[in-house]
């Protein structure tokens, strides 16, 4: 089959370890052809956010456009979203995209670093107008909480409840990650089952962009063919060997995982 081309929908990270910049190094070692349509510019390193421009609705539309009318889209993830404005421009630019498309979203909320990369006021709007289109959603679990308190559920509950929850939302699998768990196993909900996704916890490895990474590799995997519960465990793993072999001496602050180094390793 011709390579699989996978769009996404993100914030630029200008310190290169999240964002566009972690999808297209996922997408690489995916073995897919990565597209962007870049929402916002963050003025970012591995320290702090000084700085974001939200890119204008109209050119958001206009960069999925122009992707869609050549190259085509056989995936779609979605990342930082920031206002209401972009919320509803992604929406209008998924209308270009094709209801048979599986999106994945990262419900990105909060930087590595602490700053607040979606406003408040705009949780209930990503909640209503994007889920629904959602594949698969995969917040962390401080997401997890964040979307079921803004939508009136109990958001102390544990991540299990949480998923069956946010399933209730709209899409059609949620994966809640398990880095910010005790135990760093993810939880998958598609409606019927309830799974854990076990795997290793490296707390010696660099964790910024490991949640852009496995919604990349995940989306990239559904576009070679893979159902969701497949996809999500190989996106388990592979996040999991990028923080293991994340680049801790880039920096000062949380270093940035290393998805083509992981990569390359493994098949070698």
């Amino acid at each position: 089959m011709a390579i699989p081309c996978v769009l996404s929908i993100a914030g630029s990270d200008s310190g290169g370890g999240a964002g566009i910049q972690a999808d297209l190094k996922a997408f690489a070692a995916c073995g897919v052809h990565g597209t962007t349509a870049i929402t916002a510019l963050t003025a970012q390193n591995t320290v702090a956010v000084t700085g974001v421009h939200h890119v204008p609705g109209e050119m958001i539309v206009a960069q999925v456009r122009a992707i869609v009318d050549d190259i085509g889209v056989d995936a779609v993830k979605i990342g930082m979203l920031g206002t209401v404005a972009t919320i509803d421009a992604v929406r209008a630019a998924l209308e270009l995209v094709g209801r048979d498309v599986p999106v994945v979203i990262d419900p990105v909320m909060v930087a590595e670093s602490g700053a607040e990369l979606l406003e408040r006021a705009a949780r209930q709007e990503l909640i209503e107008r994007l889920f629904a289109r959602a594949t698969v959603v995969t917040p962390n679990l401080p997401e997890a909480r964040a979307i079921v308190t803004t939508a009136g559920g109990d958001g102390a509950r544990e991540a299990p409840a949480l998923a069956r929850e946010i399933k209730t939302l709209g899409p059609s699998v949620v994966v809640v990650t398990g880095g910010h768990r005790a135990a760093a196993v993810d939880i998958f909900d598609d409606g019927e089952r309830c799974i854990e996704i076990p795997g290793p916890r490296h707390g010696d490895g660099a964790a910024h962009g490991s949640g852009c990474t496995h919604s990349s590799v995940l989306a990239a995997r559904l576009a070679w063919g893979d159902d969701p519960l497949t996809a999500a465990r190989t996106a388990k793993r592979i996040a999991a060997r990028a923080i293991a072999h994340g680049l801790r001496e880039v920096g000062h602050g949380a270093g940035p995982v290393d998805v083509l180094a992981a990569a390359l390793r493994s098949s070698t």
